[in-house]
């Protein structure tokens, strides 16, 4: 199994992030607070206001690490990247099939079946845990959804009718999060996805973990090389990195809603680990946090048989393809714009 590398989050305000020799200390007050050897890590993030010496961005940047930059909430800032690694010939490639509707459509469809898979199987086990006869049903309908829009998704015959159908799915999806939810329903509720600003604690939750996913997304395109905005599924727009949106849509699910749902069902997380706002809009404390980034990281380390190389991986590696031990982005889009290999002859998941 190849080893996957961590991401070092700094949350403590005023930390600060400096080399010696090939480790990496984060310092408070001038006293050392945490080391770590750099070849163990993937990237550094920052939440905040926290400060890095020049000479570990010079390094991290000449090896090929991201250092993200979020504010204290999760949300975007900057990226710190070298110079562009890969092939310019495989970003060509990769433009050539944004432009091809056909190829486009392929890829797109491909996204969003696997996004659907995924989420008709959480229903499932969540109506199999539900506490009672009408949130398993509602989740059990829900879940039935899904399986008739996958059915409606093969004959999709342009991506707008991918997108439609996704959409669909998708309030199908979240009008029955609510019932996935067993512990402090009342203070967890979820009626929907609301962003800018997150409104109520599972909504702040789903967004901080979203833009921890997306960064990862967004590093795995950059390390081989593929522009990361410009995607099969997502519109194309100014600053949107629509292929990291692609790669999320199948993992989103998986990793993120299972972790919001594990966090608030084990009671890793109480309504008192959150700030309501004026308006509704709520935000973790410092605390809570951590314990987010922490789970995420576990959650991480999860291992899934992998389809295309038949073997048990961690998630992470699924996410990153690594042939001969380098680092890569998602196999499947590799292999469609480098190869110009259709992921429309990939069938789509069974819905029975």
């Amino acid at each position: 199994m190849h080893n996957v590398l961590n991401t070092l989050y700094v949350m403590t305000p005023g930390a600060y992030i400096r080399l010696d020799h090939d480790t990496v200390k984060v310092e408070v007050e001038r006293t050392t607070r945490l080391q770590a050897p750099l070849l163990h890590l993937s990237g550094i993030t920052c939440f905040g206001n926290v400060n890095l010496s020049s000479v570990i961005m010079q390094r991290c940047a000449e090896d090929g690490r991201s250092i993200v930059l979020l504010d204290r909430a999760g949300r975007f800032k900057a990226r710190l990247v070298g110079k562009t690694s890969g092939n310019v010939l495989l970003r060509r490639a990769q433009h050539r099939a944004s432009d091809d509707e056909e190829r486009c459509l392929g890829i797109a469809r491909s996204c969003v079946a696997g996004k659907m898979q995924n989420a008709r199987q959480i229903l499932l086990r969540s109506a199999r845990e539900a506490q009672t006869a009408e949130d398993a049903e509602r989740l059990a309908h829900a879940a039935q959804r899904q399986a008739l829009a996958l059915g409606r998704l093969k004959r999709a015959t342009d991506v707008g009718q991918v997108r439609g159908h996704e959409g669909e799915a998708a309030r199908a999806y979240f009008e029955a999060c609510n019932r996935m939810i067993r512990s402090d329903r009342d203070e967890f509720t979820f009626s929907g996805r609301v962003r800018r600003p997150p409104i109520g604690r599972t909504n702040a939750l789903l967004s901080f973990i979203y833009a921890l996913l997306l960064n990862d997304c967004v590093a795995a395109a950059e390390s081989v090389g593929l522009d990361p905005q410009v995607g099969f599924l997502h519109v194309l727009r100014p600053g949107r990195p629509a292929l990291a949106l692609d790669l999320m849509e199948e993992v989103r699910s998986y990793v993120g809603d299972r972790l919001v749902l594990s966090l608030i069902n084990r009671q890793q997380l109480r309504p008192e680990d959150f700030d309501i706002l004026p308006g509704g809009a709520a935000r973790l404390t410092d605390a809570a946090r951590r314990r987010v980034v922490t789970a995420y990281q576990e959650r991480k380390q999860d291992e899934v048989r992998h389809a295309f190389i038949d073997r048990a991986s961690r998630w992470a590696s699924c996410r990153t393809c690594r042939p001969n031990g380098s680092r890569g982005t998602c196999v499947a889009t590799w292999r469609c714009i480098h190869r110009s290999w259709s992921v429309d002859r990939r069938p789509l998941p069974a819905t029975s």
